[in-house]
């Protein structure tokens, strides 16, 4: 299989001549690449990495020690069936984490997005799609089937049950427990996760102007605190913002079909 003339590899590495391995590519001391791995151009893997079957590693990725990518699911149904993991560019992977391959049942894929910091620890579970620009803190656990939108933070130490999704800028606090759904925007923390407002911070640091900011503000509080079912106060954020797309967004993100309810305040 194609390896890069120009790829670094430590003489104490083992890589299966199936590998692929893209330019300007370096292999740290004592990693472990399998046979099926796609390797892009430009990763660095520091030492001690083990990279297992039918993983691909986006381009210019950087993992650092003792992560393990691609082994077999934690999961009692999987039956070593093919399946893979896809790690999209620019990823920054730090020691000890573990992203594994995908279930039949789940659609044979994990996929991770682009320009994620994953820091010590984290766990990423078969099946899961992660988007782009996502952040998990030290210890952070997705369970299989989890799905974390775009631009999420998600706190050290917390952890995601089977199934939820995690919307857009959604902020999950540290050592937060999280069974439900999480709006896009929302900032949830606590055991078990509730609704604590919108990710402000994190809005303004991604230039969301005032005035979509002071829209996300009335929509939360029609949707969580006014009068009539759920339903209604839907349709009623709905009209009530037809301009503003990151309201249509949560409007979107709580209707859509999901095996979970969705986190609220605890007041509510």
């Amino acid at each position: 299989m194609p390896r890069a003339q120009s790829a670094e590899i430590h003489p104490t590495a083992i890589v299966d001549e199936a590998a692929v391995i893209g330019e300007n590519v370096r292999i740290g001391p004592y990693c472990v690449i399998d046979a099926d791995v796609e390797i892009g151009a430009g990763v660095e893997l520091k030492s001690h990495v083990t990279v297992s079957r039918w993983t691909q590693i986006g381009e210019g990725c950087i993992v650092w020690p003792f992560a393990s990518l691609g082994a077999e699911p934690q999961d009692l149904k999987f039956n070593g069936e093919a399946s893979r993991l896809i790690i999209g560019p620019n990823n920054r992977i730090r020691e000890h984490v573990t992203m594994h391959r995908g279930t039949e049942g789940g659609g044979g894929v994990t996929r991770v997005g682009a320009n994620g910091l994953y820091m010590v620890g984290v766990h990423i579970a078969h099946d899961a799609i992660i988007g782009d620009n996502v952040v998990l803190a030290n210890n952070a656990t997705v369970a299989g089937h989890v799905v974390v939108e775009n631009f999420a933070i998600l706190g050290g130490l917390s952890a995601v049950h089977q199934f939820c999704r995690i919307g857009a800028h959604a902020m999950v606090g540290g050592m937060s427990g999280v069974e439900k759904d999480v709006i896009p925007f929302g900032s949830v923390i606590g055991n078990r996760a509730a609704l604590g407002g919108l990710n402000i911070i994190g809005l303004k640091r991604r230039g969301f102007d005032r005035e979509t900011i002071q829209g996300l503000r009335r929509a939360y509080d029609l949707l969580f605190y006014s009068d009539g079912v759920l339903a209604e106060r839907v349709a009623q954020v709905e009209a009530t913002f037809p301009d503003v797309e990151p309201v249509q967004e949560i409007v979107r993100f709580v209707t859509a079909d999901s095996s979970r309810s969705f986190c609220t305040p605890r007041d509510v």
